[in-house]
């Protein structure tokens, strides 16, 4: 099979599998026994963080957030904050592959890189976590 029909497939499985996930999550929104940890900021940006370093997808954490929202099971602040966490996580699987997968740590220009994602992603993670209740309201208004 051609590589590119292989990779359209992948693409197309991995995406069907988003959204039995979201569903599946979507029907966990009575989980009030945890409103300690999804009602706090703090706890949901290391949440996304840990999630997406366990996952190695943000584009899974987020379509976990996402759907966790939308079930009413977090409030849109502490899902900012988790998504921040999931965009910082994601830069930590770059990291992580290359001590646990190649032969250390990234070296070169893929050293370079990741250094870079790690830090616009940490920057924009401590520039915008102070705001995450300013920012939900400004988006709630769309």
């Amino acid at each position: 099979m051609p590589s590119y029909i292989q990779a359209l497939v992948g693409l197309v499985v991995f995406y069907a599998g988003l959204k039995m996930f979201s569903g599946g999550i979507k029907d966990m929104g009575n989980i009030h026994h945890l409103q300690w940890f999804t009602g706090n900021v703090v706890y949901m940006f290391l949440g996304g963080i840990i999630m997406t370093l366990l996952w190695q997808s943000s584009s899974l954490s987020t379509t976990a957030i996402i759907a966790l929202v939308a079930s009413g099971a977090v409030p849109l602040p502490a899902a900012i904050a988790a998504v921040l966490g999931a965009n910082l996580g994601t830069t930590g699987t770059i990291w992580l592959a290359g001590l646990l997968v190649s032969d250390g740590w990234p070296q070169g220009n893929t050293r370079h890189i990741a250094v870079v994602h790690s830090g616009i992603n940490l920057f924009m993670a401590l520039v915008l976590l102070p705001f995450v209740h300013q920012i939900a309201r400004v988006v709630t208004k769309f």
